[in-house]
Protein backbone atom coordinates (compact mmCIF):
# COMPACT_ATOMS: atom_id res chain seq x y z
CA UNK A 1 0.00 0.00 0.00
CA UNK A 2 0.95 3.58 -1.08
CA UNK A 3 1.22 5.88 2.20
CA UNK A 4 -1.16 8.43 2.50
CA UNK A 5 -0.10 12.12 0.78
CA UNK A 6 -2.23 13.73 2.27
CA UNK A 7 0.13 16.08 4.39
CA UNK A 8 -1.17 17.23 8.18
CA UNK A 9 0.24 20.33 8.42
CA UNK A 10 -0.79 23.38 10.45
CA UNK A 11 -0.05 26.47 8.56
CA UNK A 12 0.05 30.13 9.88
CA UNK A 13 -3.18 31.89 8.90
CA UNK A 14 -6.14 30.97 7.56
CA UNK A 15 -7.09 30.16 4.05
CA UNK A 16 -9.92 28.88 2.13
CA UNK A 17 -11.60 25.65 0.66
CA UNK A 18 -11.30 23.26 -1.90
CA UNK A 19 -13.33 20.65 -4.21
CA UNK A 20 -13.43 17.48 -3.52
CA UNK A 21 -12.26 16.78 -0.05
CA UNK A 22 -13.49 18.21 3.74
CA UNK A 23 -11.80 17.52 6.55
CA UNK A 24 -13.53 16.17 9.76
CA UNK A 25 -12.53 14.46 13.18
CA UNK A 26 -12.10 11.17 12.80
CA UNK A 27 -13.85 9.12 15.65
CA UNK A 28 -10.73 7.29 16.65
CA UNK A 29 -8.69 8.55 19.28
CA UNK A 30 -6.70 12.07 18.89
CA UNK A 31 -2.75 12.27 18.63
CA UNK A 32 -1.92 8.89 17.70
CA UNK A 33 0.26 8.23 14.55
CA UNK A 34 -1.03 5.74 13.40
CA UNK A 35 -4.46 6.33 14.02
CA UNK A 36 -6.53 7.18 10.27
CA UNK A 37 -6.88 10.62 9.48
CA UNK A 38 -9.96 11.31 8.09
CA UNK A 39 -11.34 14.15 5.24
CA UNK A 40 -14.47 14.60 3.84
CA UNK A 41 -13.86 13.40 -0.02
CA UNK A 42 -17.01 15.39 -0.53
CA UNK A 43 -16.70 17.24 -3.65
CA UNK A 44 -15.01 20.15 -2.43
CA UNK A 45 -14.48 21.52 0.78
CA UNK A 46 -11.41 23.31 2.33
CA UNK A 47 -9.63 26.21 3.73
CA UNK A 48 -6.50 25.83 3.62
CA UNK A 49 -4.30 27.39 5.54
CA UNK A 50 -2.43 30.10 4.66
CA UNK A 51 -0.62 33.65 4.43
CA UNK A 52 -0.98 37.17 4.25
CA UNK A 53 -3.70 38.26 5.62
CA UNK A 54 -20.12 39.85 -16.06
CA UNK A 55 -19.36 38.94 -19.40
CA UNK A 56 -16.34 37.06 -20.09
CA UNK A 57 -13.60 39.23 -21.85
CA UNK A 58 -12.70 38.35 -25.42
CA UNK A 59 -9.56 40.08 -25.54
CA UNK A 60 -6.74 37.28 -25.62
CA UNK A 61 -4.64 36.36 -22.43
CA UNK A 62 -1.44 34.40 -22.66
CA UNK A 63 -1.93 31.17 -22.06
CA UNK A 64 0.99 28.20 -21.76
CA UNK A 65 -0.36 26.10 -23.77
CA UNK A 66 0.12 28.29 -26.75
CA UNK A 67 3.36 28.15 -25.93
CA UNK A 68 4.13 31.31 -24.69
CA UNK A 69 6.54 33.56 -22.07
CA UNK A 70 6.21 36.61 -20.07
CA UNK A 71 7.80 39.40 -22.42
CA UNK A 72 11.59 39.51 -22.29
CA UNK A 73 11.88 35.70 -21.48
CA UNK A 74 13.77 33.13 -23.28
CA UNK A 75 11.85 29.92 -23.73
CA UNK A 76 13.67 27.01 -21.46
CA UNK A 77 13.95 23.34 -22.97
CA UNK A 78 15.64 20.76 -21.54
CA UNK A 79 14.36 18.39 -18.57
CA UNK A 80 13.01 19.83 -15.08
CA UNK A 81 15.62 20.92 -13.51
CA UNK A 82 18.42 20.80 -15.70
CA UNK A 83 17.81 23.88 -17.84
CA UNK A 84 20.31 27.44 -16.91
CA UNK A 85 17.06 29.21 -14.69
CA UNK A 86 18.46 33.31 -15.26
CA UNK A 87 16.43 34.38 -12.22
CA UNK A 88 17.45 38.10 -12.75
CA UNK A 89 15.89 38.03 -16.21
CA UNK A 90 12.92 36.36 -15.17
CA UNK A 91 12.45 38.65 -12.44
CA UNK A 92 12.56 41.78 -14.58
CA UNK A 93 10.39 39.48 -17.00
CA UNK A 94 7.53 39.40 -14.76
CA UNK A 95 7.87 41.72 -11.99
CA UNK A 96 5.52 44.41 -13.84
CA UNK A 97 2.98 41.49 -13.74
CA UNK A 98 3.09 41.14 -10.39
CA UNK A 99 1.20 43.12 -7.31
CA UNK A 100 0.64 43.77 -4.08
CA UNK A 101 -3.08 43.45 -2.56
CA UNK A 102 -4.15 45.70 0.01
CA UNK A 103 -7.01 45.29 2.58
CA UNK A 104 -7.76 46.71 5.31
CA UNK A 105 -6.90 43.41 7.28
CA UNK A 106 -3.29 43.38 5.75
CA UNK A 107 -1.54 42.61 2.57
CA UNK A 108 -1.02 39.80 0.40
CA UNK A 109 0.27 39.07 -3.48
CA UNK A 110 -1.17 38.69 -7.04
CA UNK A 111 -0.54 38.54 -10.35
CA UNK A 112 -2.37 39.70 -13.90
CA UNK A 113 -4.19 37.25 -15.40
CA UNK A 114 -5.95 38.48 -18.22
CA UNK A 115 -5.77 42.57 -19.88
CA UNK A 116 -8.73 43.65 -22.11
CA UNK A 117 -8.60 46.84 -24.08
CA UNK A 118 -11.99 48.22 -22.82
CA UNK A 119 -10.81 51.22 -20.27
CA UNK A 120 -7.40 49.10 -19.98
CA UNK A 121 -9.21 46.62 -17.69
CA UNK A 122 -6.66 43.69 -16.14
CA UNK A 123 -7.88 41.09 -14.05
CA UNK A 124 -5.86 39.84 -10.92
CA UNK A 125 -5.54 36.74 -9.61
CA UNK A 126 -5.12 36.40 -5.27
CA UNK A 127 -5.93 33.72 -3.06
CA UNK A 128 -9.76 34.17 -1.47
CA UNK A 129 -8.11 34.35 2.36
CA UNK A 130 -6.51 37.46 0.88
CA UNK A 131 -9.03 39.86 0.09
CA UNK A 132 -12.03 37.83 2.73
CA UNK A 133 -14.57 39.61 2.53
CA UNK A 134 -14.20 42.65 1.14
CA UNK A 135 -15.64 43.93 -2.01
CA UNK A 136 -12.60 46.10 -3.25
CA UNK A 137 -9.36 46.28 -2.42
CA UNK A 138 -6.44 48.44 -3.31
CA UNK A 139 -3.98 47.08 -6.06
CA UNK A 140 -0.44 48.31 -6.20
CA UNK A 141 1.71 47.70 -9.35
CA UNK A 142 5.77 47.76 -9.71
CA UNK A 143 5.52 50.92 -11.55
CA UNK A 144 4.91 52.02 -7.82
CA UNK A 145 1.09 53.46 -9.16
CA UNK A 146 -1.98 52.31 -6.91
CA UNK A 147 -5.51 51.52 -8.51
CA UNK A 148 -8.66 50.44 -6.54
CA UNK A 149 -9.67 47.22 -8.00
CA UNK A 150 -13.16 45.83 -7.27
CA UNK A 151 -13.71 41.99 -6.11
CA UNK A 152 -15.68 40.28 -8.95
CA UNK A 153 -15.24 36.96 -7.37
CA UNK A 154 -13.97 34.73 -4.99
CA UNK A 155 -13.67 30.93 -4.12
CA UNK A 156 -13.40 29.62 -0.91
CA UNK A 157 -13.55 26.09 -1.88
CA UNK A 158 -10.31 26.70 -3.77
CA UNK A 159 -8.60 29.61 -2.44
CA UNK A 160 -8.68 31.86 -5.46
CA UNK A 161 -10.29 35.14 -6.07
CA UNK A 162 -10.19 37.93 -9.15
CA UNK A 163 -9.89 41.51 -8.29
CA UNK A 164 -10.54 43.97 -11.55
CA UNK A 165 -8.54 46.67 -12.13
CA UNK A 166 -9.22 49.94 -14.64
CA UNK A 167 -6.50 52.03 -15.95
CA UNK A 168 -3.94 49.15 -16.15
CA UNK A 169 -0.34 50.47 -16.36
CA UNK A 170 1.06 49.82 -20.00
CA UNK A 171 3.75 47.98 -18.34
CA UNK A 172 1.44 45.13 -16.64
CA UNK A 173 1.07 42.11 -18.76
CA UNK A 174 -0.93 39.05 -18.45
CA UNK A 175 1.14 36.36 -17.05
CA UNK A 176 0.85 32.83 -19.09
CA UNK A 177 -0.61 29.79 -17.31
CA UNK A 178 0.75 26.59 -17.58
CA UNK A 179 -2.28 23.90 -19.11
CA UNK A 180 -0.55 20.58 -17.48
CA UNK A 181 1.48 19.98 -13.95
CA UNK A 182 5.19 20.71 -14.23
CA UNK A 183 7.42 17.98 -13.50
CA UNK A 184 9.15 17.31 -9.67
CA UNK A 185 12.39 18.98 -9.60
CA UNK A 186 11.74 21.91 -12.01
CA UNK A 187 13.07 24.90 -11.02
CA UNK A 188 10.43 27.70 -9.85
CA UNK A 189 10.59 30.97 -8.36
CA UNK A 190 7.62 32.56 -5.75
CA UNK A 191 7.25 36.02 -6.62
CA UNK A 192 5.54 38.88 -3.98
CA UNK A 193 5.66 40.89 -0.76
CA UNK A 194 6.77 38.85 1.87
CA UNK A 195 5.88 40.59 5.24
CA UNK A 196 5.58 43.36 3.69
CA UNK A 197 9.17 43.74 1.70
CA UNK A 198 7.73 44.65 -2.00
CA UNK A 199 8.68 42.99 -5.07
CA UNK A 200 11.18 40.23 -3.66
CA UNK A 201 11.70 36.71 -5.25
CA UNK A 202 12.73 33.32 -4.19
CA UNK A 203 13.82 30.36 -5.46
CA UNK A 204 13.77 26.58 -5.20
CA UNK A 205 11.98 23.56 -7.06
CA UNK A 206 8.94 21.63 -7.80
CA UNK A 207 9.17 19.20 -4.58
CA UNK A 208 5.96 17.10 -5.87
CA UNK A 209 2.70 17.80 -7.13
CA UNK A 210 -1.18 16.45 -6.64
CA UNK A 211 -0.88 17.14 -2.90
CA UNK A 212 -3.20 17.56 -0.45
CA UNK A 213 -3.21 20.20 1.39
CA UNK A 214 -5.84 20.05 4.89
CA UNK A 215 -7.32 23.78 5.94
CA UNK A 216 -8.87 25.09 9.41
CA UNK A 217 -12.47 24.80 8.45
CA UNK A 218 -13.50 21.60 6.61
CA UNK A 219 -11.65 20.38 4.14
CA UNK A 220 -8.48 20.16 2.12
CA UNK A 221 -7.39 21.40 -1.02
CA UNK A 222 -6.46 18.55 -3.79
CA UNK A 223 -4.17 19.34 -6.75
CA UNK A 224 -1.85 21.17 -4.98
CA UNK A 225 1.58 21.83 -5.63
CA UNK A 226 4.85 21.71 -3.43
CA UNK A 227 7.63 23.67 -3.30
CA UNK A 228 10.55 24.32 -1.10
CA UNK A 229 11.05 27.82 -2.60
CA UNK A 230 9.90 29.85 0.38
CA UNK A 231 6.81 31.24 1.00
CA UNK A 232 6.03 33.55 3.69
CA UNK A 233 3.12 35.61 4.63
CA UNK A 234 2.24 37.97 2.21
CA UNK A 235 3.39 35.60 -0.69
CA UNK A 236 -0.18 34.45 -0.99
CA UNK A 237 -1.59 35.26 -3.89
CA UNK A 238 1.63 35.68 -5.69
CA UNK A 239 2.52 33.51 -8.53
CA UNK A 240 5.08 30.47 -8.63
CA UNK A 241 6.44 31.04 -12.30
CA UNK A 242 8.99 28.56 -13.99
CA UNK A 243 12.24 29.99 -15.44
CA UNK A 244 10.20 30.81 -18.45
CA UNK A 245 7.93 33.01 -16.44
CA UNK A 246 4.99 30.28 -16.58
CA UNK A 247 2.94 30.07 -13.61
CA UNK A 248 1.92 26.64 -12.04
CA UNK A 249 0.85 27.79 -8.90
CA UNK A 250 -0.67 30.29 -6.85
CA UNK A 251 1.40 30.50 -3.70
CA UNK A 252 -0.81 29.81 -0.64
CA UNK A 253 0.60 28.61 2.37
CA UNK A 254 4.27 27.50 4.17
CA UNK A 255 5.44 25.47 6.72
CA UNK A 256 6.55 27.33 10.10
CA UNK A 257 10.08 26.86 10.09
CA UNK A 258 10.26 25.22 13.40
CA UNK A 259 8.22 22.29 11.82
CA UNK A 260 9.64 21.97 8.50
CA UNK A 261 12.35 23.10 6.31
CA UNK A 262 11.25 24.79 3.15
CA UNK A 263 7.90 23.45 2.21
CA UNK A 264 5.32 25.52 0.66
CA UNK A 265 1.97 24.98 -1.52
CA UNK A 266 0.53 26.65 -4.26
CA UNK A 267 -2.71 26.11 -5.81
CA UNK A 268 -1.93 24.42 -8.83
CA UNK A 269 -2.60 25.67 -12.31
CA UNK A 270 -5.18 23.25 -13.01
CA UNK A 271 -7.11 24.48 -10.30
CA UNK A 272 -6.54 27.96 -11.70
CA UNK A 273 -7.95 27.60 -15.26
CA UNK A 274 -11.00 25.47 -13.70
CA UNK A 275 -11.62 28.61 -11.43
CA UNK A 276 -10.84 31.80 -12.65
CA UNK A 277 -12.73 32.00 -16.12
CA UNK A 278 -16.06 31.18 -14.03
CA UNK A 279 -15.22 33.41 -11.26
CA UNK A 280 -14.23 36.34 -14.10
CA UNK A 281 -17.48 35.42 -15.93
CA UNK A 282 -19.86 35.19 -12.64
CA UNK A 283 -18.35 35.37 -9.69
CA UNK A 284 -18.31 31.90 -8.53
CA UNK A 285 -17.91 28.51 -9.27
CA UNK A 286 -19.74 25.49 -8.04
CA UNK A 287 -17.61 22.23 -7.02
CA UNK A 288 -19.40 19.18 -7.56
CA UNK A 289 -20.07 17.33 -3.86
CA UNK A 290 -19.84 13.65 -3.25
CA UNK A 291 -20.95 14.06 0.62
CA UNK A 292 -19.01 12.02 2.04
CA UNK A 293 -16.14 12.03 5.12
CA UNK A 294 -13.00 9.60 3.89
CA UNK A 295 -10.21 7.89 5.46
CA UNK A 296 -6.93 6.52 3.86
CA UNK A 297 -6.92 2.37 3.70
CA UNK A 298 -4.60 1.49 5.87
CA UNK A 299 -3.10 -1.67 7.37
CA UNK A 300 -4.96 -1.85 10.42
CA UNK A 301 -7.93 -1.29 8.22
CA UNK A 302 -6.98 -4.19 5.84
CA UNK A 303 -6.14 -6.68 8.46
CA UNK A 304 -9.76 -5.99 10.71
CA UNK A 305 -12.05 -6.47 7.46
CA UNK A 306 -9.68 -9.00 5.79
CA UNK A 307 -10.13 -6.43 2.86
CA UNK A 308 -8.57 -8.04 -0.37
CA UNK A 309 -7.24 -4.45 -1.49
CA UNK A 310 -4.59 -1.93 -0.15
CA UNK A 311 -5.56 1.32 -2.17
CA UNK A 312 -8.73 2.80 -2.29
CA UNK A 313 -10.69 5.77 -0.11
CA UNK A 314 -12.32 4.30 3.07
CA UNK A 315 -16.19 6.07 3.33
CA UNK A 316 -16.37 6.92 7.17
CA UNK A 317 -19.51 8.63 7.05
CA UNK A 318 -22.03 10.43 4.46
CA UNK A 319 -23.26 13.49 5.07
CA UNK A 320 -27.03 13.84 6.17
CA UNK A 321 -29.03 14.52 3.13
CA UNK A 322 -26.43 14.51 0.86
CA UNK A 323 -25.91 12.92 -2.41
CA UNK A 324 -24.20 9.54 -1.15
CA UNK A 325 -26.56 9.49 2.03
CA UNK A 326 -28.35 5.95 1.39
CA UNK A 327 -26.10 5.26 -0.92
CA UNK A 328 -22.84 4.44 0.09
CA UNK A 329 -22.30 2.68 3.47
CA UNK A 330 -20.26 4.51 6.08
CA UNK A 331 -18.74 3.19 9.62
CA UNK A 332 -20.78 0.71 11.49
CA UNK A 333 -18.43 0.20 14.34
CA UNK A 334 -14.59 -0.41 15.74
CA UNK A 335 -12.30 -2.76 16.03
CA UNK A 336 -9.02 -2.64 17.88
CA UNK A 337 -5.57 -3.45 16.05
CA UNK A 338 -2.63 -3.28 17.97
CA UNK A 339 -3.71 -1.64 20.05
CA UNK A 340 -5.55 1.20 17.82
CA UNK A 341 -8.84 1.70 17.39
CA UNK A 342 -9.92 1.33 13.49
CA UNK A 343 -13.47 2.40 11.64
CA UNK A 344 -14.75 -0.47 10.26
CA UNK A 345 -18.03 -1.42 8.25
CA UNK A 346 -17.83 1.12 5.73
CA UNK A 347 -17.58 0.70 1.82
CA UNK A 348 -14.28 1.83 0.09
CA UNK A 349 -14.28 3.08 -2.76
CA UNK A 350 -11.99 1.62 -5.66
CA UNK A 351 -13.09 3.55 -8.55
CA UNK A 352 -15.25 5.68 -10.30
CA UNK A 353 -16.48 6.45 -13.67
CA UNK A 354 -13.81 3.40 -14.64
CA UNK A 355 -10.58 5.37 -12.84
CA UNK A 356 -9.25 3.81 -10.40
CA UNK A 357 -9.18 5.32 -7.12
CA UNK A 358 -6.17 4.75 -5.18
CA UNK A 359 -6.24 7.86 -2.50
CA UNK A 360 -8.33 10.53 -1.43
CA UNK A 361 -6.05 12.76 -4.22
CA UNK A 362 -7.72 10.71 -6.70
CA UNK A 363 -10.99 11.02 -5.97
CA UNK A 364 -10.85 14.58 -5.29
CA UNK A 365 -9.12 15.60 -8.59
CA UNK A 366 -11.75 13.77 -10.61
CA UNK A 367 -14.89 15.42 -8.87
CA UNK A 368 -12.50 18.65 -9.01
CA UNK A 369 -11.58 18.22 -13.24
CA UNK A 370 -13.75 15.92 -14.25
CA UNK A 371 -17.25 16.33 -12.65
CA UNK A 372 -19.99 18.94 -12.30
CA UNK A 373 -22.97 19.31 -9.51
CA UNK A 374 -25.71 17.74 -11.43
CA UNK A 375 -23.62 15.01 -12.86
CA UNK A 376 -24.00 11.08 -11.94
CA UNK A 377 -21.38 9.39 -11.48
CA UNK A 378 -20.45 5.00 -10.82
CA UNK A 379 -18.86 4.47 -7.99
CA UNK A 380 -16.81 0.69 -8.09
CA UNK A 381 -16.86 -0.37 -4.07
CA UNK A 382 -15.78 -2.92 -1.97
CA UNK A 383 -18.84 -3.59 0.48
CA UNK A 384 -18.48 -6.96 2.40
CA UNK A 385 -15.61 -7.97 0.62
CA UNK A 386 -17.25 -8.15 -2.75
CA UNK A 387 -16.88 -5.42 -5.58
CA UNK A 388 -20.14 -3.85 -6.04
CA UNK A 389 -20.94 -0.60 -8.27
CA UNK A 390 -23.20 1.76 -6.98
CA UNK A 391 -24.44 5.38 -8.95
CA UNK A 392 -24.56 8.46 -6.83
CA UNK A 393 -26.09 11.51 -8.48
CA UNK A 394 -23.82 14.78 -7.27
CA UNK A 395 -24.59 17.94 -5.72
CA UNK A 396 -23.15 21.10 -5.32
CA UNK A 397 -20.53 21.73 -2.98
CA UNK A 398 -21.80 23.84 0.20
CA UNK A 399 -19.87 27.32 0.65
CA UNK A 400 -17.99 27.09 3.73
CA UNK A 401 -18.46 29.86 6.25
CA UNK A 402 -16.66 33.25 5.42
CA UNK A 403 -13.93 33.76 8.42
Amino acid sequence: MRPSRVLLVTVLVLASAVVGVSGVASSAPPSSSSTPSTSSAAGSGPSAAGFGSSALPSAPRASASEPSTAPGLAQSNGRAGTATCDYAALYDGVITSVVGVRTNAGQGSGFVYRVSGTNDTSYVVTNAHVVGDASSVIVQFATEESRRGEVVGRDRLADLAVVRVTRTPDSARALPVASSPPDPGRKVAAIGNPLGLDESITHGIVSGVNRTLPTTRAGAVPNVIQTDAPINPGNSGGPLVTCDGTVVGVNTAGIPAARADNIGFAVSATLVEQVVPALVRTGEYDHAYLGVTTAPVTPGLVSATGLNATDGVYVHETAQGGPAAGTLRGTTGFAVVDGTRVPVGGDVVVGIDGRAVDSTEDLSQYLLTEARPGDTVTLTVIRDGERTEVTVTLAERPEPPSR
